[in-house]
């Protein structure tokens, strides 16, 4: 029997509780909030088609809310992997890079990564095998327990960031997952995970961050790129959302749907210089 290797939690205890009890409790309270988030754990849509997500990944007390909204409408989803996509915050490693043969653990319990698809979007492409560049980012990390509380441990991840951000990238990493997809009949979810405008007056974020998800909304990826060189908007993993927007348009996306738009400003009450989240979802 092959022995999989650990990926700890790198922010357990700073993004989000370490203790699994307090943690539980923490996703639920995102859920049930009514003034970020959607007011309920799951929804009444059943059959609706939702090809992938676009989640914020600051910490609880900031995006947990908002990142709630987009969890609740695949809350009755059926899905087996979950293809997630962010960027590399620290500027470690390979270009673009996955993980196999690994165990991503949270408080919570612990998410097998998917070897079979890793193996086919590493072979002879942008995509590495390397570990070192996982090592201590947050942006897929925190969208897990999101995906534990609603589904335990009946997943697996397939887990890529990107330093290279280009749009020829995108595109190649896209069109990656969703031939991947349809060759393998993978129940998947893809997960883009990026927060939008940083350390800019509330206002100012509101409008250039609405503008930017028009964009996405439109699932234009040349566009999106126009507007984001326009408009110098800071949004962290706009590779990883280029590329989620690739793959769900070759799967038969039409459009993007804001769930719900915020700042830290909005949250916590100060506005001087605040950083923005989106939940998003594909259909």
């Amino acid at each position: 029997m092959r022995q999989l290797k650990s990926r700890p939690p790198a922010v357990s205890g700073i993004f989000y509780p370490s203790n699994p009890s307090e943690l539980r409790k923490s996703v639920e309270q995102s859920f049930l909030d009514r003034k970020f988030g959607p007011g309920t754990i799951s929804t009444s849509y059943v059959n609706r088609r939702i090809y992938g997500l676009v989640s914020p990944h600051a910490g609880y007390a900031y995006s947990g809310s908002v990142a709630a909204n987009g969890f609740c409408q695949v809350s009755n989803m059926e899905y087996d992997t979950v293809i997630m996509t962010g960027p590399n915050h620290y500027g470690i490693g390979s270009g673009v890079a996955t993980m196999r043969e690994t165990l991503w653990k949270t408080p919570m319990g612990n998410v097998e990564v998917n070897n079979d698809f890793v193996n086919r979007i590493s072979k002879d492409s942008v995509i590495d095998v390397d570990d070192f560049s996982h090592s201590r980012d947050h942006c897929l990390e925190v969208q897990l327990p999101f995906l534990q509380f609603m589904k335990n441990d009946n997943f697996k991840i397939v887990p890529i960031i990107l330093m290279l951000q280009d749009i020829e990238t995108a595109r190649e990493v896209g069109k990656l997952i969703s031939h991947t997809m349809k060759s393998e009949n993978t129940k998947g979810l893809i997960i883009a995970s990026s927060d939008f405008t940083h350390y800019e007056p509330n206002a100012e974020a509101h409008r250039k961050d609405l503008e930017l998800i028009d964009a996405i909304s439109s699932l234009e990826v040349t566009s999106f790129y126009e507007t984001l060189e326009r408009l110098d908007i800071s949004a962290c993993g706009y590779g990883a959302i280029a590329s989620a927007m690739i793959a769900v348009k070759e799967l038969g996306a039409t459009r993007g749907e804001l769930l719900k738009y915020a700042t830290s400003g909005d949250i916590t009450g100060d506005t001087s210089s605040v950083v923005g989240y989106a939940s998003i979802i594909f259909v």
